[in-house]
């Protein structure tokens, strides 16, 4: 559970097609400073990304916070 008392919200990297689940691994959290929510980031297993190639991926929402990516 997330600390704002629901499930823990994900950006899911490396798909490109939508899915109702998804098993991967988390190789990142994004800390938002002005939220009490993190996001995690999660890949298909082996997969990995840079903390600028993930930002691009999430800029489209995190663009409204103050994030950092936490590797």
């Amino acid at each position: 559970m997330a600390p704002d008392g629901e499930e823990q919200d994900a950006y899911i990297l490396g798909v490109d097609c939508a899915v109702e689940k998804f098993t991967g691994t988390v190789i990142t959290v994004v800390h938002r400073k002005n939220d009490v929510e993190e996001k995690w980031i999660v890949v298909p297993e082996g997969m990995t990304f840079t903390k600028e190639e993930i930002m691009e991926q999430i800029r489209f929402q995190e663009q409204y916070f103050d994030s950092k990516i936490v590797m």
